[in-house]
């Protein structure tokens, strides 16, 4: 399988990306860890990729799509692979299309903008330890302290409700049209939220025909 996962930022892409992995036995391709290894491997594409990121420049999407099609290569990724962080445009995916890279099965989670903004705003975190809360699904037992340092809890600037409505206009501007583009390359699949990470993955399951 050769699967890309969509949907709005928090809506767990992420989170049902590493279950499916290890599901499936097929890597999850993040586009982030492909690069960094690729700079570190001092790989051809790597090396080019190094004189970008020396001069403080976004590295291009062809030669991202470059390390990705090295990285697909790899023994690990014969039998399928699910590709994570990109596309997030109609530009990048047009890129990996006309690179070879096939995607056979694409996945949108589907969860309402509030729900989202719920989600994300909701998050906290301790900027001593580094413990992790949600003020609704994994609240501290003293609003607004760690419990394992007693430090004042924190938002994180992405987290904060006007940052996280900019991103969703950005997602539903760039990232959303690439439902429409899969669907007309391959099997679109849909799915809805729901409330619980586990309850997530059965409707994923359920959607993929995969049965445990």
């Amino acid at each position: 399988m050769k699967l890309i996962l969509l949907g709005a930022p928090g809506a767990g892409k992420g989170t049902q990306a590493e279950i499916l992995a290890k599901r499936l036995a097929i890597p999850t391709i993040s586009t982030g860890q492909i690069l960094r290894a690729a700079v570190k491997n001092e790989t051809p594409v790597g090396q080019l990729a190094k004189s970008y990121l020396d001069a403080g420049e976004l590295v291009p999407d062809e030669v991202i799509i470059g390390i990705m099609r090295e990285r697909l290569t790899e023994a690990d990724c014969q039998n399928g692979y699910i590709l994570d962080g990109m596309p997030r445009t109609m530009t990048q995916a047009m890129a990996l299309e006309a690179g070879g890279i096939e995607i056979d099965t694409s996945l949108a989670i589907e969860i309402s903008d509030q729900e989202i903004i719920d989600r994300i705003s909701g998050r906290r975190f301790c900027p001593e330890c580094g413990e992790t809360y949600h003020t609704i699904s994994a609240p501290p037992k003293v609003e607004g302290v760690c419990d394992v340092c007693g430090t004042e809890l924190a938002t994180r600037k992405d987290d904060a409700p006007e940052t996280v409505r900019n991103r969703l206009r950005v997602y539903h501007e760039e990232t959303e049209p690439l439902k429409d583009f899969y669907r007309s390359r391959c099997e679109l699949l849909t799915v809805d939220n729901q409330p619980s990470i586990e309850e997530t993955t059965k409707v994923i399951y359920e959607a993929l025909g995969i049965w445990t």
